[in-house]
């Protein structure tokens, strides 16, 4: 393991109940002695010294117990979701050049990581949760390294030989408010409920509850833009609707699998059966073995029930005045929110209620219609077994760790939280905030990574990443910041883009000029403010190590230019010094510009130093996208 350099480090355990325990570290000798309370936990602080080891630490409590290989260091808390949480050479597809990377990991034996396991819970937490202990690196175990912290305390490490520990706590798919303490969180209206609910006892199957009420409203709300229904009837469920034109799909079968790719949403699917005379007028039983993920199922255009759960069984009685013998239609709308979608494999079936030996089988050809893609919906409510509820994650994974001491802490996430880019700038500031408050630092470093370029074409409409990416921008008013710019290493098509090399080294760059004393430029050209001459604005930046460049083209771009009247247009962008001029025949007297502002662009500003601008926007126009094909 890794312990915090010159620190009064705190340690902590369990020993025999009302005994005497003796703590003895190799560095200095010196004899600890703790009282061990009666249910068995103690508490202590050993003084540690400037960064070195191996060390032993020994313990007695009348039984011994020695910890061998433990480094003094530098311990920094690795947090977020995905693209902190990808690994080295396991998970995503690896890095780049993992082969390579994971034989050369046999140098870097001093750098020390641990896994903190994904949990949530409604209550603080004091156990922490370990998925796996300290692992020292080498080819084998850097394979579940999270690569960004890997990489982050790589270049430390190349630069300092100090040894770096490496708590790795995060989860992909996460949001920041579940990172959150509920004492901080409770400041936030939008968050305060939920807060106050769990601390006064909410449970699991409240939350699960609620989730299928505000799941039923969802679907409900989604009819508006569903041409499945006219108001509140469902016109293609209705036994006179003519579906002979839709295409034919054979089921039980998830779509995906059956040639409706990439397809998030809802789909209509009908069939016509044939009822045996004997059998109208009685109630039957409409069998489907799971859904992905919602339905709502009809017989003859009539509602017979709906579920809110993914993969679960639905058993539907259909009443005996909907039967009549013959020719009937059922229709059942499929909601998917991601992944699969359609109707599992599995028995589809329609059987008399007071004979269940007599069944038809239901599984073959039907018709299907795509409605209302899931892109044109308000994001749907949180999966009732998701992570993402405020301040679970705090209280399982965070809260147990806050008495270790740490250096400071790296940071990747924004992606889960794109769509609320405005709540954003006050949540994760408050974060951060509340990190330093409850490791009792004011000063802890807090260093993060604005997400990546990406094509965001599979993301909800109301997704917004540049908006997101300029509130990270800036939470860098807060102390002790800083912002590792990845606009220019992401990957169109991969929200987990394999590079990972250069973002944990920029992060690091960050650390060794902030806390290592090392004289390195550690941020890329920074807006600063701006001048309007005639038709053309001069911006002014700082950061500008080494001169500003354009990198890759010959011409300057990734800027627009936009009046008054707020339409945007692709600007010609010179340097001049620490500045760059901007214009548009077409915009005779501009008011705002905006650099690299959309989800995946293509901006060539960089330093000398070789590193990117940060995206910005000199405007505080909220819901204007840019696309450069149309301005």
């Amino acid at each position: 393991m890794v312990l915090q350099q010159k620190a009064k480090a705190n340690v902590w355990g369990t020993a025999k109940p009302g005994s005497k325990l003796t703590i003895v570290p190799t560095w200095d000798k010196k004899a600890y002695q703790v009282n061990v309370a009666a249910n068995g936990k103690w508490t202590a602080k050993i003084a540690t010294p400037s960064y070195g080891g191996p060390y032993q630490i020994a313990f007695d409590d009348g039984e011994k117990l020695t910890l061998n290989n433990v480094l003094i260091g530098d311990v920094w808390l690795c947090s977020g979701q995905s693209n902190m949480e990808m690994t080295v050479g396991n998970g995503f597809g690896g890095v780049l050049n993992a082969m390579q990377e994971i034989a050369d990991a046999t140098k870097y034996g001093d750098i020390r990581m641990i896994k903190i396991d994904n949990k949530t819970n409604f209550q603080p937490q004091q156990e922490v949760p370990v998925k796996w202990g300290w692992r020292e690196c080498n080819p084998e175990n850097v394979k579940d390294f999270s690569a960004v912290a890997y990489f982050f305390a790589r270049k430390i490490y190349q630069e300092k030989h100090i040894p770096i520990g490496l708590i790795s706590d995060n989860w992909g798919g996460t949001v920041a408010e579940a990172w959150t303490s509920g004492t901080s969180l409770k400041t936030m209206p939008e968050f305060a409920d939920f807060v106050k609910a769990a601390e006064g006892g909410l449970t699991q199957n409240d939350i699960e509850n609620r989730y299928k009420t505000e799941v039923r409203h969802w679907i409900d709300r989604s009819r508006t833009d569903d041409p499945g229904y006219k108001g509140t009837t469902a016109t293609w469920a209705q036994p006179d609707f003519n579906d002979s034109n839709w295409p034919k799909m054979q089921l039980p079968n998830f779509w995906e699998q059956a040639g409706l790719n990439n397809y998030d949403g809802s789909v209509w699917f009908r069939k016509e059966i044939n009822v045996p005379a004997d059998w109208a007028g009685k109630d039957l039983k409409l069998n489907i073995m799971g859904v992905d993920d919602y339905d709502v199922s009809f017989f003859n255009g009539q509602e017979v029930g709906h579920t809110e759960m993914f993969f679960y069984p639905r058993n539907y009685t259909v009443p005996g005045n909907l039967v009549k013998a013959g020719k009937n239609i059922i229709a059942v709308r499929v909601f998917d929110n991601g992944g699969l979608g359609g109707i599992n494999k599995g028995p589809l079936t329609l059987q008399l209620v007071n004979d269940p030996a007599k069944t038809l089988d239901l599984a073959g050809e039907w018709a299907y219609q795509k409605a209302l893609p899931l892109a044109r919906l308000e994001q749907p409510p949180v999966l009732a077994n998701s992570a993402n509820r405020p301040t679970l994650i705090y209280n399982a994974m965070i809260n147990p760790i806050l008495d270790f001491n740490i250096k400071g802490v790296i940071w990747y996430q924004g992606e889960s939280n794109a769509d609320r880019a405005e709540q954003y700038k006050i949540l994760f500031p408050l974060l951060i905030n509340d990190w330093r408050n409850k490791f009792k630092n004011p000063n802890l470093p807090f260093y993060f990574v604005q997400i990546a370029n990406y094509d965001c074409h599979d993301q909800p409409v109301a997704a917004d990443w540049p908006e997101l990416r300029f509130a990270q921008l800036q939470t860098l008013k807060l102390p002790n910041t800083g912002m590792a710019v990845t606009i220019d290493i992401g990957e169109a098509t991969n929200i987990h883009p394999r590079n990972k090399q250069d973002v944990g080294s920029r992060l690091a760059l960050i650390a060794l000029a902030k806390n290592y004393g090392v004289k390195v430029p550690y941020s890329g050209p920074s807006y600063s403010s701006l001048q309007t001459k005639d038709n053309r604005v001069v911006l002014s930046f700082t950061n500008t190590s080494g001169g500003l460049i354009s990198k890759g083209s010959a011409a300057l771009k990734g800027f627009f230019i936009a009046g008054a009247d707020k339409k945007f247009y692709s600007a010609d962008a010179t340097i001049n010094g620490n500045t760059v001029t901007v214009s548009n025949s077409l915009v005779k007297q501009p008011v705002a510009v905006r650099y690299d502002w959309q989800n995946n662009p293509d901006g060539t500003l960089y330093n000398g130093a070789g590193l990117p601008a940060s995206p910005f926007k000199t405007d505080d126009w909220q819901n204007i996208k840019l696309d450069p094909q149309k301005q």
